[in-house]
């Protein structure tokens, strides 16, 4: 059985460990000044935050098509039709709904759809987790029950300095939005887990108040010291990732997962200023393959 998910997971595994995974990524697509790019294969990130730093224009992002998540589907099931498709939160994107479209085009496909419910890095985790156990050879049941066991053990949170970029997607309140912007106020951002969608935890005066009080949110759900398995990501904001992992790294006894940006399509949403969390018990990880 060979794995198919999109960019908006961040797998965080560099490509040739995922290629021996058997895990096949489907690019989501950013355009900037009308020109569109696959993310991770047009375009990378530092290029995609040149660019949108030079320009006035905001950026749309959009799903891949149904056509090119049926060519990938068919391209795989000429070897093996059992296909894992797994995917970022269908409460913030058309991707796994396109990913089911496009199955119904390729028949021969034997293709098991899975909403991850949340992105970024906390999705990534499910893909990775599932990749590991079907090379272990667990079936496919299995797998699908482990899946579901890491994506109740994992959150993710995310904070970040500007909302012109969220207001612009449409993904808060947009009147929220505007009072919180005029009160230079840093949300505290959450995935909730029966939708997938934003859900707002709290607000800050100051960015280096947010940072805090994601550390402080991670600790009402984790006593201080506690093992977790973290991974801070971010959009362009090296300075921003580096203080959250360092808050965090203070609070608790941390198996880290290396720093990176998080996918292009969620940078386009939020802006350059984005840093997440994504974290669980290490616990939940010791079957881990």
């Amino acid at each position: 059985m060979q794995i198919v998910t999109d960019s908006g997971t961040d797998l965080w595994l560099p490509p040739e460990q995922a290629a021996e995974l058997d895990i096949h990524i489907v690019p989501l697509i950013v355009t900037l000044e009308g020109k569109s790019y696959r993310e991770g294969v047009d375009i990378q990130p530092e290029e995609f935050y040149r660019l949108l730093a030079a320009t006035d224009s905001l950026p749309i992002t959009s799903q891949p098509s149904v056509g090119e998540f049926a060519e990938t589907y068919r391209r795989l099931a000429a070897t093996d039709p059992d296909i894992l498709s797994i995917h970022m939160t269908s409460g913030l994107s058309g991707t796994y709904n396109a990913a089911q479209a496009g199955a119904k085009l390729v028949p021969e496909a034997n293709v098991t759809h899975v909403d991850t419910k949340t992105l970024s890095a906390a999705a990534g985790w499910q893909v990775e987790a599932a990749a590991r156990a079907l090379k272990a050879g667990w079936p496919k049941e299995q797998v699908l029950a482990w899946i579901e066991r890491i994506g109740a053990a994992s959150e993710s949170m995310y904070t970040l300095k500007e909302l012109k970029y969220l207001i612009h997607g449409g993904r808060i309140s947009h009147m929220k939005g505007l009072i919180a912007s005029v009160l230079n106020l840093k949300p505290l951002i959450g995935v909730e887990k029966v939708n997938g969608t934003y859900v707002q935890l709290g607000q800050v005066r100051t960015f280096k108040g947010a940072v805090k009080g994601l550390v402080d949110l991670m600790a009402r759900q984790h006593a201080p010291g506690s093992a977790l398995r973290v991974q801070v990501l971010h959009s362009h904001n090296h300075e921003g990732a580096a203080m959250l992992r360092e808050q965090v790294d203070q609070r608790f006894d941390c198996t880290w997962l290396p720093v990176g940006p998080m996918s292009l399509v969620l940078g386009a949403h939020t802006g350059p200023s984005m840093v997440g969390v994504a974290y669980a018990s290490l616990a939940a990880f010791a079957e881990m393959p």
